[in-house]
């Protein structure tokens, strides 16, 4: 990821490089999660006073929301102390105004209430420098940890670490399939770090939303990106959508089924209810004819003989197997499928110049006959004129 203000070098020719902290440059443009305020530029009424709940974000995207209670002159973007259940902690606005009510509303926070932390401050020099010690320390103690778990045997995988900002606390993200009984752990990482210790189980969908990545589609993935919401996922999904049941292409990274097989499953359902049940057999003078499969955006379905030598898939309409059903119902039967199967239309595809290059098939052609007479003659040319020089005799005639 890379940023508008640290993403590029001196040199306007060279590439972005990122500022390599992971979101914690305060630009607002390189971090997990983002919100943009489209109502930034709308003022409120004078009689209106400014809502006084913020969205305060943290490490990886975790956001949280606090009130200011001393009315501070606060931005998006801005470095805040706020306080926390065991201590205090360092974020950074991402968001304020009426939008945070839209969000309050989202995450079924009452904010009447009164157990929502405040705002200390704004954060102060020595407040940054003791959260960047905090966060250097992280990498560090996520690998020691590591160590000490193998050690114990436990079956669980610590994927995080994630330090408050004062310094004093340290939650561990893990993940694992069965219940942990992880409190001699705890006691060996409060000995080993010197700060409090809290584990946090995350499940795989939210592990992969932390640690970010590219998927298949050669795009961002998008539980890093927009997804906040992980709906339940089955291979119903991929049935209704007419995929392949292959566990490596229906798999995320996270080792679950993708969560893009629910952006247009109800797209996918709504044309199905057009489409005739596929248990229905269709009577014929030729016999029975069961269901193959279909092609829902070309509303072809096709069917094969039951009971016949003739294997070929007649491909037909939608209101052809419901009129077909509809005179079965009567105890009538329909024609042959070979008189109702509807003829595929073959799109020929025309490979055109458009960017000004050669054909790309300019190398299968052979070269012609002209071409290869052409280099013979070239190549006796030049043989001819190296004998001519090699024969030729020096001038001993000199003139005094």
């Amino acid at each position: 990821m890379s940023c508008t203000n640290c993403g590029q070098q001196e040199d306007i020719l060279t590439l972005p490089t990122g500022c390599n902290k992971n979101g914690s440059c305060h630009t607002l443009s390189c971090d997990k999660l983002s919100v943009f305020d489209w109502l930034s530029n709308m003022k409120l009424p004078d009689t209106q006073p400014n809502f006084d709940i913020y969205e305060v974000r943290f490490k990886n995207g975790r956001k949280e929301y606090f009130r200011n209670t001393d009315k501070l002159s606060l931005c998006t973007g801005e470095a805040v102390a706020v306080a926390t259940s065991q201590g205090h902690d360092i974020g950074t606005i991402s968001l304020s105004g009426e939008l945070v009510k839209s969000q309050l509303v989202k995450h079924n926070i009452n904010p009447n209430t009164g157990d929502i932390p405040k705002i200390y401050r704004k954060a102060t020099q020595r407040d940054i420098d003791i959260w960047e010690k905090a966060k250097s320390r992280e990498l560090s103690t996520q690998q020691r940890a590591r160590l000490i778990v193998d050690k114990l045997g436990l079956k669980m995988k610590l994927s995080d670490v994630e330090y408050q900002g004062d310094n004093k606390k340290a939650i561990f993200y893990y993940t694992a399939d069965s219940r942990v009984d992880f409190r001699q752990l705890i006691k060996e990482l409060a000995a080993a770090f010197k700060v409090r210790i809290e584990m946090k189980q995350v499940d795989l969908r939210h592990e992969a939303s932390r640690l970010g990545g590219i998927g298949s589609c050669g795009r961002e993935l998008c539980c890093a990106s927009w997804l906040t919401n992980f709906k339940r996922v089955n291979t119903q999904a991929a049935r209704y959508q007419q995929l392949s049941l292959s566990p490596t292409k229906l798999q995320g990274q996270c080792g679950r089924l993708k969560c893009c097989l629910n952006f247009e499953l109800d797209s996918y359902l709504d044309a199905l209810k057009k489409f005739p049940d596929t248990d229905k057999v269709l009577l014929t003078e030729k016999g029975k004819a069961r269901y193959i499969k279909m092609d829902i955006f070309k509303k072809l379905i096709w069917y094969a003989y039951e009971d016949s030598d003739d294997y070929k898939w007649y491909p037909l309409s939608v209101e052809q197997v419901h009129e077909i059903i509809a005179l079965n119902k009567k105890g009538q039967k329909a024609a042959s499928l070979s008189d109702l199967e509807v003829e595929e239309e073959v799109k020929k595809i025309n490979f055109e110049d458009a960017v000004g290059v050669d054909s790309i098939t300019r190398f299968d052609k052979p070269k012609t006959q002209k071409k290869k007479r052409r280099n013979r003659r070239n190549k006796n040319q030049i043989k001819n004129k190296k004998q001519k020089s090699n024969n030729r005799k020096p001038n001993t005639n000199s003139k005094k």
